[in-house]
């Protein structure tokens, strides 16, 4: 009890404590450590959203076709391959092999592309399969059978009809992968050296350093509110429904 006490009584005080090993604040070190975290993920994000919506799109519109096969094999590959086999298997080919990339380390760009395309590899895989069935449900539609009979252009229909209403699913993923992505990504900052939170949480796991794994868990949970917040606010924007039943209440 007085330990809990005593750590409450830190929390209040803006501390999370010293890690037991490197005698220094835990929260400078995250502090240190997030913005790898945060480059991380925002690239890993730039890669898995529009490439899963877009392939997604391309599945439901060639519905029952070769390529909507392939499509489909290829998200649910790409959501079970584990991220420490799939990471090692580009570092292998990418980085030992053809010598395109270093394979591991922090720095710029040259050692941010393989960990994030790692890390992009399920989300694509999931955005995919949900804007695909998202799109198909929304051509079939009547309000899009509608404006299809009174003559309006494919492309205004697609973007304005269709990709609009696909958009609430998609922040919705996007947004529990980009809150997952900021908590640390353990396994592929860790396989690739990747000097942010998931890497030192995993070494204080290892380390049982019961301060750094404390504060990165409460970082992980505020960040994971915040980053639903912001989903709910881009609700209000992109579905017209939950503006008309805030003017209601």
């Amino acid at each position: 009890m007085r330990q809990y006490i005593g750590y409450v009584t830190l929390l209040l005080n803006g501390e999370f404590g010293r890690s037991y090993y490197t005698n220094r604040e835990v929260l400078d070190e995250i502090t240190a450590k997030f913005p790898n975290t945060l480059a991380l993920a925002g690239c890993a994000m730039l890669i898995a959203v529009p490439t899963g919506a877009a392939f997604g799109y391309l599945a439901a519109r060639k519905r029952g076709t070769a390529l909507d096969r392939i499509i489909s094999v290829g998200a649910v590959s790409g959501m079970s391959m584990p991220v420490f086999w799939s990471g090692l298997i580009l570092m292998f080919v990418v980085s030992l092999q053809l010598r395109m990339l270093p394979p591991s380390g922090t720095g710029g760009l040259r050692y941010l592309i393989l960990p994030a395309v790692t890390l992009s590899l399920p989300a694509i895989g999931v955005l995919s399969r949900i804007t695909r069935t998202t799109v198909l449900e929304t051509i079939d539609a009547p309000f899009v059978r509608t404006a299809q009979a009174k003559g309006i252009r494919k492309l205004r229909i697609d973007l304005v009809h269709i990709v609009r209403n696909a958009l609430i699913p998609i922040v919705t993923v996007a947004g529990m992968e980009c809150a997952s992505y900021l908590n640390g990504a353990v396994l592929t900052e860790t396989i690739f050296g990747w000097d942010g939170i998931g890497r030192y949480t995993m070494e204080g796991i290892l380390k049982r350093d019961y301060p750094v794994i404390m504060g990165c868990v409460i970082v992980g949970t505020v960040t994971f509110i915040c980053v639903n917040v912001v989903v709910d606010v881009l609700y209000h924007y992109l579905d017209p429904r939950v503006r008309l039943d805030d003017r209601r209440e």
